[in-house]
């Protein structure tokens, strides 16, 4: 290979875009960082029995004390955690890692006390306490632990909980993370085939796999289906148990604190009602008819009679090229320039400091996502960059994290981060801001229809995919506390039934199929977390709809909000924004939104002569 083409392969996989992780220990190690963690957290024990009858100003130095620890020990585990990111199946990675969750687990089994006895506080102490300024910079944050109130058990039997975390339900997650970093898929001998892959290689790595289900080729769609599911075979047992257990655990927990459903801890989290949630999932599932139509039209457009569940990422561009990272990057750029230069500026340094992960490596975790670290840091971006076009909303849609992440660091440790029903605010934004560049780029219908049919397919997966999958959490947990441990074929069966529904008549779901919820990470690690994803996405799209309506006099209320962090509720956050959540049609609108994309991109269908008129 000559010396261009080496730098041409290397720009199309994104070979050399590592992160640098040394910044988040700077001149220390690990064992350092833990070690100062541990005698701050024996200052703050000689607190016990105090919290009651604390003054504002005291107070406000436990919490300042609580926050460097906070700090500390975040630097430590991300730092061992983006590594383990990097390679699950380097064994140094994943014992760092686990020493590094054992000894944070140990100092914080010590410190529970605070919160058992501010959650014994009565009310008119605790707002006599949070009137004072002196607490604003962490208000917010203990208003929110007091929520748990009537879900916190006594201090042994929380330090008992917290010493046995690390050997239950973490555990299973890691090993389930080990699991699927692992599974390979071989997608045949078809030299057409392996040439998509990766370097020609017939083997490859589970992600580049399921992005082969964007090609054109339906032949190639068909194949990589196949193969994605023959590579899930070998553990899907395996990974069956992992999910019995963590289902298990999960309910025991949600007994013995009083949660009264599967969902109600995540709710609270998210710091919203059951019942609100349940008013999003279900004017969700009562506009199904949006994803049916479209999938329906996209048959007409792949000049089939009906999908099959491998077809429904099919690109309806007339060619599906590839994108290296220079032009990617470049696309990215500008179009968060367009929207505002300052967010442009900062989202810049995420590439030239070292702030991305990219390439798809052996043993590295699939998937994409951001890590804040600490507000005393910066965030960082982990992607695995397999050069389609879609890869390109990924990267815009997690620096929108790293953007949101960056902008609300000086809100502090106990504020940065806003709950995950308004996680996905900046990101979906970000996504929203380069479509709407990259379109008025276009004037050839068949790439504008390519453009516009790709946007609404990101809507559908973020908004009506994620709410079907959180119908197979749903029937999963319940069937797991009514009925016992479930086979492979019953998780079979409520994953099927669950997408059937969504899909209605419009998509044929294959035998294979059946087995796919068994690499979903979420499922694992954060039960309940998907319909955040569709909240976050109507949110965005309204947020989005207010910045076409005023332009750029927009643009200093959006940095407000993402400056604001998780500093007030998420109703208080919205209102900067001019977003009422208390509306009970605010979801009917933002779903809205969507069907207004699904009829732009028949319509640009049928300019485009794909759609028949």
């Amino acid at each position: 290979m000559s010396t261009n083409d080496q730098v041409d392969n290397d720009d199309l996989t994104a070979a050399t875009v590592r992160w640098d992780l040394e910044g988040l220990i700077e001149d220390t190690t690990v064992d350092a960082l833990i070690r100062s963690a541990d005698t701050i957290a024996g200052e703050l024990e000689k607190a016990r029995g105090t919290i009651g009858s604390l003054t504002a100003s005291e107070l406000a130095d436990l919490m300042r004390s609580s926050a460097e620890l906070e700090e500390i020990l975040s630097r430590a585990g991300h730092y061992v955690m983006l590594h383990f990111s990097e390679n699950t199946a380097d064994p140094h990675n994943g014992a760092q890692m686990m020493h590094v969750q054992e000894r944070s687990t140990e100092i914080a089994s010590k410190l529970i006390f605070v919160e058992l006895e501010w959650a014994a506080l009565p009310d008119d102490r605790v707002e006599e306490l949070l009137s004072d300024p002196a607490l604003d910079f962490c208000a917010h944050h203990l208003r929110n632990m007091r929520r748990y109130r009537d879900h916190l058990l006594s201090e042994p039997e929380e330090k008992v909980i917290t010493d046995k975390s690390m050997s239950g339900a973490s555990a299973w997650v890691r090993l389930f993370d080990e699991l699927t970093s692992a599974i390979t898929v071989t997608i045949g001998e078809d030299a057409a085939i392996a040439a998509l892959a990766a370097d020609g290689e017939v083997e490859v790595g589970l992600e580049t796999g399921l992005s082969l289900l964007q090609h054109p080729d339906r032949s190639i769609r068909q194949a990589a289906a196949a193969a994605v599911t023959e590579g899930l075979e070998p553990g899907l047992r395996t990974r069956a148990y992992v999910f019995n257990t963590l289902l298990l655990d999960k309910s025991i927990d949600d007994r013995m604190r009083s949660y009264p459903s599967w969902i109600s801890s995540r709710n609270l989290s998210n710091e919203a009602t059951d019942i609100s949630v349940q008013a999003l999932i279900d004017a969700v599932v009562d506009r199904y008819d949006i994803p049916q139509r479209w999938y329906k039209a996209k048959a007409q457009v792949l000049g089939l009679e009906k999908l099959a569940d491998y077809d429904r990422m099919a690109s309806v561009a007339d060619d599906e090229s590839t994108i290296g990272w220079t032009e990617a990057k470049q696309v990215v750029l500008d179009a968060y320039n367009s929207f505002s230069p300052e967010m442009a500026d900062i989202a810049r340094r995420f590439f030239d400091e070292n702030w991305i992960d990219a390439p798809v490596a052996d043993g590295k975790r699939p998937g994409a996502f951001c890590a804040y670290t600490v507000p005393s840091h910066h965030p960082y971006v982990f992607l695995n960059w397999t050069s389609r076009n879609r890869d390109v909303l990924t990267l815009a849609h997690e620096l929108g994290h790293g953007l949101h992440a960056y902008l609300s660091r000086p809100q502090g440790v106990f504020h940065q981060s806003t709950p995950l029903t308004l996680a996905e605010t900046a990101s979906v934004f970000g996504e929203a801001v380069t479509n709407a560049a990259l379109l008025e780029q276009l004037s050839d219908p068949g790439e504008r229809f390519a453009l516009l049919g790709s946007t609404l397919e990101d809507s559908i997966a973020t908004v009506f995919r994620q709410v079907a999958m959180n119908r197979f959490e749903d029937s999963v947990h319940n069937a797991r506390r009514s009925e016992g441990e479930l086979s492979v074929d019953h998780f079979g069966d409520l994953w099927e039934a669950s997408q059937a529904v969504m899909l209605g008549d419009s998509v044929e779901l294959t035998e294979g199929y059946r087995s796919w919820w068994s690499y979903v990470p979420h499922f694992m690690g954060t039960p309940g977390y998907v319909y955040a994803y569709a909240y976050g996405q109507l949110l965005a799209l309204s947020v989005y709809a207010r910045y076409r309506e005023r332009g750029q006099s927009f643009v200093p209320s959006y940095l407000e909000l993402l400056g604001a962090g998780g500093s007030m509720p998420p109703e208080e956050l919205a209102g900067i924004v001019d977003c009422d959540l208390t509306d009970s049609a605010f979801w009917s609108a933002g779903l809205d939104i969507v069907e207004e994309q699904l009829d732009a991109a028949l319509q640009a269908g049928r300019a485009a002569g794909r759609i028949p008129g």
